[in-house]
């Protein structure tokens, strides 16, 4: 028995090793951690179980039967979180490059039909240069078995990616189907086709970095929700996101402790400036609402007319949606529509209730938003409102113009809360504009035109630029005081907690992609 217990600890060892020491080396001087050291960073001490340690490939054809390394480039397994259960699988990129082999791929769909089964979140840290060709159409086979269930996993576990090294090819469609991408800047890239292939193809020269690096994808193409300066940010970035998720869709975020007390903050009142076409910084407003230092932004630099992120309120995690005057004054465009289009769908998936901070002054005009699809795009948005169940409130800071009023989780589509501060205004567009087009006849036959147009312009403001005309049609519920904005929310949403809505039975809606 000595004996038997002796080579079974060798194997282990070897298999420890991944791709041997001279690799592991080549890893550490790129600044890199290991698959198997990122695994143990990221869960509790003690509390990995690995899966399939000894698997090995089966692939006989150019040479590879005489190159066999134990878990064939990947390391998967179960453990714990701040005691949360979670399965995971980390690509071992000191074997075969962490290219994706027939059983490589078996072992990730072991652990993610597990994870299904059990009712728990799955990450996947990837690091491979892609399929592995010498195995051909069976490497294909084992990426398309991984697509399949990310699709029957999706809204069921919560599915998180860190890309950590090279996602190239068809190896990136299994991070753009789970529910939050992270890189490293850096040390990591996404893309379907090589710098090299981009350069046969259309002859233009660019680096990884520039073609899918994290800085590329954080803030042009929007695959990444979030950047990390290195592996082990990285991996503390998944810990912090994944606080603010329930384990699966039938369970909602754990409450954190927390008594009502003086829940007062007079900061609010002065963040609104006089003049309406002034900027100010929503971040502000979140932050004088929620738990000290609690919001968890999502797609930061993509976007930035809109900012989307996880927070909490009286100890409850909550979603935000909230327009950025800032930038762009707030309006939404393509890319805000889809950014927060996605968010909505995610929370509704996993019972996290909605927060909508609202000062939009419309749609973004031009022939660029119309050519690239503003009106489907926007539809998105407006889809996912109306289609999320969870607890829905509203607060209307400032402007409310027009159809994206409607869109903004607004009391007609569903909302189950609307707030507005004094400052809201609430109309189909701003005075000045409304003015011009109601009173233009009234305008041009004045000798003062200047001075006509600014009468008509009061008298538009005093009846439809505040949120009174709204709240006497009860689309507003109440217009409250900038400063007990914090206190009416924890109470609202505790006052929601129980929310049901049956919808007809249907097999699924068709979102406008």
């Amino acid at each position: 028995m000595d004996d038997k217990i002796k080579d079974l600890t060798g194997k282990l060892r070897l298999a420890h090793l991944g791709g041997g020491q001279i690799r592991i080396d080549k890893q550490h001087e790129k600044k890199k951690l290991t698959a198997r050291q990122r695994v143990m960073y990221l869960l509790d001490d003690q509390s990995f179980e690995e899966i399939g340690a000894l698997v090995m490939h089966r692939t006989k054809d150019f040479g590879m039967e005489k190159q066999k390394f134990y878990g064939d480039g990947v390391v998967t397994g179960y453990g714990t979180i701040n005691g949360r259960l979670i399965y995971i699988f980390a690509q071992d990129f000191t074997v075969f490059g962490g290219s994706l082999s027939e059983t490589h791929a078996e072992k990730i769909c072991k652990v993610m039909d597990l994870a299904v089964k059990v009712g728990a979140p799955i990450i996947g840290l990837n690091d491979s240069g892609g399929a592995r060709i010498q195995e051909g159409v069976r490497s294909l086979g084992g990426y398309a078995d991984i697509f399949y269930r990310n699709v029957q996993a999706s809204g069921v576990i919560p599915q998180l990616s860190a890309i950590m090294g090279p996602c190239a090819g068809g190896a990136v469609y299994s991070p753009a189907m789970t529910d939050f991408t992270l890189m490293v800047e850096d040390t990591s890239y996404m893309f379907v086709t090589g710098p090299n292939v981009v350069k046969t193809v259309t002859n233009e020269t660019v680096t990884s970095e520039e073609l899918g690096g994290a800085s590329t994808h954080s803030t042009k193409s929007g695959v990444a929700h979030k950047t990390s300066p290195n592996d082990v940010e990285c991996l503390e970035d998944l810990k912090s996101l994944l606080s603010y998720l329930p384990q699966n869709n039938t369970e909602t975020p754990a409450l954190l402790p927390f008594e009502l007390q003086d829940e007062v903050r007079e900061n609010l009142s002065t963040i609104i400036p006089d003049n309406a076409n002034k900027p100010y910084d929503m971040h502000e407003v979140i932050t004088g609402i929620i738990d000290e230092d609690s919001f968890y932004e999502i797609h930061k630099n993509h976007a930035e007319n809109i900012l989307v992120g996880f927070a909490r309120l009286g100890g409850r995690s909550i979603g935000i949606i909230a327009n950025q005057p800032l930038f762009l004054a707030g309006v939404l465009d393509v890319n805000s529509s889809k950014k927060a289009a996605r968010f909505v769908r995610f929370c509704d998936c996993f019972n996290i209730p909605l927060l909508t901070l609202e000062d939009v002054p419309g749609f973004l005009p031009g022939t660029d938003q119309e050519w690239n699809g503003i009106i489907v795009h926007g539809a998105k948005l407006l889809y996912a409102f109306s289609e999320a169940t969870v607890p829905r409130i509203t607060v209307i800071t400032r402007k409310a113009y027009g159809g994206a009023y409607d869109v903004m989780n607004s009391k007609h589509i569903g909302s189950d809360m609307n707030f507005a501060w004094p400052s809201a205004e609430i109309a189909v567009m701003g005075a000045k504009g409304a003015a011009e087009i109601i009173f233009k006849k009234e305008i041009n036959a004045s000798e003062d035109k200047e001075a006509k147009w600014k009468e008509k312009e009061a008298e538009y403001a005093e009846l439809f630029a505040n949120p009174y005309s709204a709240a006497e049609r009860g689309f507003i519920d109440e217009v409250i005081l900038p400063k007990d904005t914090r206190r009416k929310l924890i109470k609202a949403f505790a006052m929601l907690q129980n929310k049901d809505v049956d919808r007809p039975k249907r097999k699924h809606g068709n979102i406008p992609l």
